[in-house]
């Protein structure tokens, strides 16, 4: 694994075209974030995670945002843990290694 993240958040909306729910990582995460982002990025800065909150487990990729990262957080993670808008959740991320 080559960075692992914890740290809390508000979940927050975003209305595009179709509401989106994020929670923003923390501006030192973020830092963290940014210095292995080239390693795995995929394009447009988008960072692959597999991540946690509470007891349900995921994996999505992270949107580079105003300097920082969000975590989109899906409605199946929202459903299973019971979270809404406005709730202070734990975010856990895992970085894995690049695959040459």
């Amino acid at each position: 694994m080559l960075l692992e993240l914890e740290f809390d958040g508000e979940v927050v909306e975003w209305r595009g075209p179709a509401p989106f729910h994020f929670v923003r990582v923390p501006p030192p995460e973020a830092a963290e974030l940014a210095g292995v982002a080239d390693l795995v990025s995929y394009g447009w800065g988008m960072v692959p995670v597999a991540g946690r909150i509470g007891a349900t487990s995921f994996t999505t990729a992270l949107w580079p945002r105003e300097g920082g990262y969000v975590v989109p957080v899906k409605d199946t993670v929202r459903r299973a843990e019971g979270v809404g808008l406005g709730d202070v959740v734990t975010v856990v991320l895992q970085v894995a290694e690049p695959r040459l």
